[in-house]
This record gives structure tokens, sequence and C-alpha cells, in this order.
């Protein structure tokens, strides 16, 4: 997909945009929860647990507009025959997807 048609459609997450920025905002609250625990010194597994929830939830999101981005991103872009276009996009995913395997 060239960049004049990729401005005019938007990105993939669009259509999910409100549900994606509520469960930001939990997972941001989850975050704020774990920040008073360790404010109330409590005990050090509860927060590790709490902490790989709030993981959990991001890791969600993330995965979620990277689908969508495959989808609607990278697909458009091969769709679209710009070859310097789909190897932009190709090698965009390539780079998240390791991001996403080095946190592993």
């Amino acid at each position: 997909m060239n960049t004049v048609a990729h401005q005019t459609h938007g990105h993939g997450y669009l259509g999910k945009k409100d549900k994606l920025l509520k469960r930001l905002a939990r997972a941001e609250g989850q975050v704020r929860g774990v920040a008073r625990m360790v404010e109330e010194d409590r005990y050090c597994i509860d927060i590790l647990t709490q902490l790989a929830a709030v993981d959990t939830a991001l890791e969600s999101v993330a995965l979620e507009i990277l689908d969508d981005h495959v989808k609607h991103c990278v697909a458009g872009a091969l769709a679209s025959g710009d070859e310097a276009d789909g190897k932009r996009k190709i090698e965009e995913l390539l780079a998240a997807v390791r991001r996403f395997a080095k946190t592993r």
C-alpha cells in the first residue's frame, strides 16, 4: 500500500481502538496497583504475580496490534504491488517479531 493510501485508510487497529484503549487503561491501573503494593511493603511473590499479570495484559494488546498490522498494513503493502513498500513492511514485521522473541 502506498503512503497516500495508507494515510487514507489508517492503521489496522483503528476499528478496535476503543477496545484497545480500555485494555491499556486496565493495564495502567494494574501498574498503579503494583506501585501501591511496593509502597505498602507487600510480599515479593505477590508483587511478582501482579507484574506477570501486567506483562500478560500488555502482551495480549501487543499481539492484537501485531495481528492487525499483518492483516492490514503488511497485506495491503503486498497487495498494492509496490515492491519497495512491501519489503519495508516485511522488514518492520520481522523486526517486531524479533523484539517479541527477545523478551521471552
